[in-house]
């Protein structure tokens, strides 16, 4: 089938198709039944259309059919264009199972593109792509779309409950976004079977230490009490906190190791216990992790 590409030339693809007042009914509502569809809204004359619909296109065909895409030029069909209220293009509409699911206007970067699709993607519930949407989800949350983030974990999840992997990404990324109600909430929702699961720990211990940093007291005046009394383990515990609050991890870790190293038995073992938490919270691959928890093994069997 022949669409508009960029330039005067066109493209050819499986998954995008031109549709008109005729076929959309057929073509974007109840194909949506069995697999999102983008609408794309565009015209001729619109400049930031031939940006954007490349940009689209190329998405789509990387999902080889798990996601499809209709153009609709809103010259030729303005009807629908007017009852889906578009006020300016592009404009772009994600459907599933027969009802709009998703919208953007404007032309928007590459990466909030393949945002937009992998979300999609997730909706779509393939079982041979909920690694890809894991993955997406993760770049998402590493690039700070933290809603967008959630919203994928919490699809994943909608087609496989037990995924530990998405209710730690799930817990995470509320964590990221500074709503802890919501990742206590999430955590609370998770299913027996993947409750103990590494990536759920870790999610867990990330809430405990975001819940630690939110009543955490000035850095420097905790410094300054375990300076003045290096003997004050729970000066030294708070100083590790807001140290650990931060943002800087390796010194929160060297004053818990120091503790532990004065007396390991304090408080039933407070220090080694925080020490587990922050190293949990980081993954068994962090550097500084494995680096922390080598020394603790040191002081262990000294």
């Amino acid at each position: 089938m022949l669409l508009q590409g960029t330039g005067d030339q066109p493209q050819t693809t499986d998954f995008v198709k031109d549709v008109t007042e005729a076929d959309f009914m057929t073509e974007v509502v109840d194909k949506s039944m069995s697999v999102p569809v983008i609408v794309d809204f565009w015209a001729p004359w619109c400049g930031p259309c031939k940006t954007l619909g490349p940009q689209l296109e190329a998405e789509v065909a990387k999902a080889k059919g798990r996601v499809v895409m209709a153009k609709v030029n809103v010259d030729e069909n303005q009807m629908i264009a007017q009852q889906l209220r578009v006020q300016s293009i592009p404009t772009v509409y994600a459907f599933f199972q027969g009802q709009p699911v998703d919208a953007f206007q404007g032309a928007i970067p590459q990466s909030q593109v393949k945002q937009f699709v992998d979300k999609l993607l997730a909706l779509g519930g393939d079982d041979g792509g909920l690694a890809d949407a894991l993955d997406a989800a993760e770049a998402m949350l590493a690039e700070g779309a933290h809603q967008d983030a959630a919203e994928t974990f919490q699809a994943i999840l909608g087609e496989e409950p037990d995924n530990a992997a998405a209710w730690g990404g799930l817990i995470r990324a509320h964590v990221a976004a500074g709503d802890l109600d919501a990742a206590d909430a999430a955590l609370a929702q998770v299913s027996p079977a993947a409750a103990n699961a590494a990536p759920v720990e870790a999610a867990r211990a990330m809430l405990a230490l975001a819940r630690q940093a939110s009543a955490a007291g000035p850095l420097t005046e905790a410094e300054a009490k375990v300076a003045a009394d290096p003997a004050d383990q729970q000066a030294r515990l708070d100083y590790a906190t807001a140290l650990h609050a931060a943002g800087q991890v390796e010194a929160a870790i060297d004053q818990l190791l120091e503790a532990f190293r004065r007396d390991r038995d304090w408080n039933d073992g407070a220090a080694k216990a925080q020490l587990i938490t922050i190293f949990d919270a980081m993954g068994p691959a962090d550097p500084v992790a494995q680096k922390g928890r080598r020394r603790l093994s040191s002081l262990i069997f000294a």
